[in-house]
């Protein structure tokens, strides 16, 4: 009996170290894969002034890594395989996360297998905009017209199966409609030719067209989201126009390598909710059109379940695939 309790209380020491090792220890940095390019976009954007807020919070270094590449697949890969140890996490977003697996045949990485959820960072919605052309006020105008000139209205994007090109598949499918989708390389180019009337209608982000809706340039419907964009507070939403299924945003949000201690998941959850509660990063995140969530890390695991299924739906029915 002495001999079995020895060797547990032996077996106990050896593993305690691993237990009880601080988090973060010092001297060590954590480092945030962003998927995407230096500079590019809201989401870099995002990622930075959360990354500042943890490193302030933990008292550690937090290097933001940009690892751009196939549509944020390079990018998510590598967090992937990254050791699960709490030093290294993902920043990324619904495309990347929920729309991915469903838009490519082959993917080295699985987001729901192989990553724990964190949490919700923030929201941006798609709007619905059409050019001043248009003879349509409201959303229930714009699917009665779509019916009545069927495949004559033109929805532009910013590519095959980027955001807004889903959104509109989704407003198609829910709506009954027929529509022409026109994809181009760059926003600014497809909201030129929406203004010029080259197209009638984009279902773009809200950051990327508030300028124009501000100027009267083209008009805003309706945004695709539960809430109100703060960046545009008079343009209503789907949800209350009676639209309840047009939902479409890219969201943002926190994860880490499969298998990294709860401990350190459930500290990161609390750091980040109390991150997004600081007025300052509000107001940074609504300045950006970002709408601040957060939440609990079984929240980001059912949105990423929920969303995963929708686009799956979506990206199906309309034969989208890419290499």
């Amino acid at each position: 009996l002495l001999v079995t309790i020895v060797a547990a209380l032996l077996a106990a020491m050896l593993s305690a170290p691993a237990l009880a090792q601080p988090w973060p220890a010092p001297g060590k940095s954590i480092e945030v894969i962003v998927p995407a390019p230096g500079g590019a976009g809201t989401g870099d954007t995002i990622a930075r002034i959360i990354s500042e807020q943890l490193a302030i919070r933990l008292k550690t270094p937090v290097i933001v890594a940009n690892k751009g590449g196939a549509n944020g697949n390079i990018g998510a890969a590598a967090a992937a395989t990254s050791p699960p140890d709490g030093y290294h996490l993902l920043f990324s977003w619904a495309g990347t996360l929920a729309v991915n697996p469903a838009l490519y045949k082959k993917l080295s990485f699985d987001p729901r297998r192989d990553f724990e959820p964190i949490s919700l960072i923030a929201d941006v919605p798609n709007i619905i905009v059409v050019s001043n052309e248009m003879p349509v006020k409201d959303v229930t105008q714009l699917v009665a017209y779509a019916k009545g000139n069927p495949e004559k209205v033109h929805f532009g994007s910013t590519g095959n199966g980027s955001s807004m090109h889903l959104a509109g598949e989704l407003f198609m499918r829910e709506s009954g409609v027929k529509m022409v989708h026109v994809p181009y390389s760059a926003p600014g180019t497809a909201t030129a030719n929406l203004m010029a009337n080259d197209i009638q209608l984009m279902f773009q982000l809200v950051p990327g067209i508030v300028g124009q809706v501000k100027g009267g340039k083209v008009r805003a419907l309706a945004v695709m989201s539960p809430q109100r964009s703060s960046a545009l507070p008079d343009v209503p939403t789907t949800v209350e126009l009676g639209f309840a299924a047009l939902q479409s945003s890219t969201w943002f949000a926190l994860l880490a390598p499969k298998g990294t201690p709860a401990a350190i998941l459930d500290r990161l959850n609390a750091e980040v909710n109390e991150i997004l509660a600081m007025p300052d990063v509000r107001k940074r995140l609504a300045d950006l059109g970002a709408m601040p969530t957060g939440g609990s890390r079984d929240a980001l695991r059912d949105l990423l379940a929920a969303e995963t299924t929708k686009w799956a739906r979506i990206v199906g029915e309309a034969k989208i695939t890419l290499e």
